[in-house]
């Protein structure tokens, strides 16, 4: 990949919405986390105070796989945008649950209610039964992105032009206008866009659609590899995008301590919940032609965080954590979406001692002039 200007911007900071009981890995191992709407209020408010720029909602309908409650995502983000003042709250949504304009009007609400904080991930589906139990039309997999693009653009329409019409496959709007618009934000035409997944049809709608491209943990090889790609089909399209991270975060005072802890939540892992999920998921990985889709290569150990976290090997004590966070934003992660074991504390903890280090590290680099998203080619 050909070299490009640095682009020295912060590392922004999210931590996933704990909105779905059973914490952020499938174990029975002690998860000092809570999913109501108390414990996720004061969660949001300790991470607009110690440095986290965003939070995101997920998506679950169905109860399963050590998720047996969950609070909707669009209703509980807008509940922490009104309890917070800074925090970007990201709604996890799927198309074809929901139609773009009814989403659309939601999000301009609560874009106008927070002054401008609210976003969207698209999440092209993966769990057939949340579908098919509901009576809803279960596309294949690169339709499912075929329609995720246009759910897309229509959602862009929809906030930046009047009388918009879109006639898609999926999608046919015509001279339709949404009043209220998003509210007007200087610099940003409006509420970011996140996507994720790991295909090739995820990795085009990222390119040629999306604000943000969400990767599931991934070690250095694994994220420069998406990176190249998506940033290839971005520049095809004349755009740019900007990259998220997945990682769980276990901070202890060394990394020997942060390995037993691992080595224990996975020893008390869910075995029936994890190969269910593994059984569902291959909907999203194997299925696809060239086996590049979501959790198409990920272990029994890998699935006991279900988004592939501890791949990233955010494991030690804070100067360990920050220096690895640092070489994931030399080959270009922009933003880190954080999973902990019991979130209050460490979520706090990682912002009160994390953060700081990398703000050092990143001035340093400002100081040396590193490349951004070329490092260790």
């Amino acid at each position: 990949m050909t070299e490009t200007t640095p682009t020295h911007e912060p590392l922004k900071f999210a931590y996933w919405v704990p909105n779905v009981s059973g914490g952020l890995v499938i174990s029975s191992i002690e998860q000092r986390t809570d999913w109501g709407y108390d414990y996720n209020v004061k969660l949001a408010r300790t991470a607009e105070r110690v440095g986290f720029e965003y939070a995101l909602s997920q998506v679950r309908y169905a109860s399963s796989y050590g998720a047996a409650q969950q609070h909707e995502s669009t209703s509980i983000s807008l509940a922490l945008l009104l309890a917070t003042e800074k925090l970007k709250v990201i709604s996890a949504i799927h198309p074809g649950i929901w139609h773009p304009a009814v989403l659309a009007k939601f999000i301009n609400t609560a874009d106008q209610f927070s002054h401008g904080r609210a976003a969207v991930n698209v999440v092209s589906g993966w769990f057939k039964d949340e579908y098919t139990d509901l009576g809803l039309e279960w596309l294949e997999h690169d339709e499912r992105y075929e329609r995720a693009a246009e759910f897309i653009q229509v959602l862009r329409g929809l906030w930046t032009q009047e009388k918009f019409s879109f006639h898609g496959k999926y999608y046919d709007i015509t001279d339709f206008t949404l009043r209220p618009f998003p509210y007007d934000v200087p610099g940003r035409p409006h509420p970011e866009i996140f996507q994720g997944g790991n295909s090739t049809a995820a990795r085009f709608n990222g390119g040629a659609f999306s604000d943000w491209y969400f990767s599931n943990g991934k070690d250095f090889d694994g994220f420069t590899e998406q990176y190249d790609d998506v940033t290839r089909i971005a520049a095809e399209h004349g755009r740019r995008t900007r990259f998220g991270l997945n990682g769980f975060v276990i901070q202890r005072d060394s990394r020997a301590e942060a390995e037993q802890q691992l080595r224990e939540i996975i020893a008390h892992a869910d075995d029936s919940a994890v190969e269910g999920f593994r059984k569902s998921v291959q909907e999203a990985g194997n299925a696809t032609k060239d086996k590049k889709g979501m959790w198409a290569d990920s272990t029994f150990d890998d699935l006991v965080q279900y988004n592939d976290g501890f791949r990233t090997q955010l494991f030690g004590d804070a100067q360990q954590i920050a220096e690895r966070i640092i070489e994931y934003k030399k080959r270009g992660v922009d933003l880190f979406l954080l999973g902990f074991l019991h979130f209050q504390e460490e979520l706090e903890t990682f912002g009160e001692t994390v953060i700081p280090i990398v703000r050092e590290l990143e001035a340093e680099l400002e100081r040396t002039g590193d490349p951004i998203g070329v490092a260790a080619r």
